[in-house]
């Protein structure tokens, strides 16, 4: 006797596992890019404006 298959499981949790996944991923990305990536760039931005201002000074 053959186990009967399971129908329409897959696609009511596939919606669920896309919407959870995407949802996650697009936070993770925003928590990234708002908590890692822009705090970098802001001390890179700010350790070349100090060599700027160092070079400018030491030239004048």
């Amino acid at each position: 006797m053959p186990i009967a298959p399971i129908t329409g499981m897959l696609r009511k949790r596939l919606w669920l596992d896309l919407s959870v996944g995407l949802g996650l991923g697009v936070t993770a990305a925003y928590g990234f890019w708002y908590g890692i990536h822009l705090k970098s760039l802001q001390r890179q931005e700010e350790y070349y404006l100090r060599l700027e201002r160092s070079r400018v000074q030491e030239a004048a």
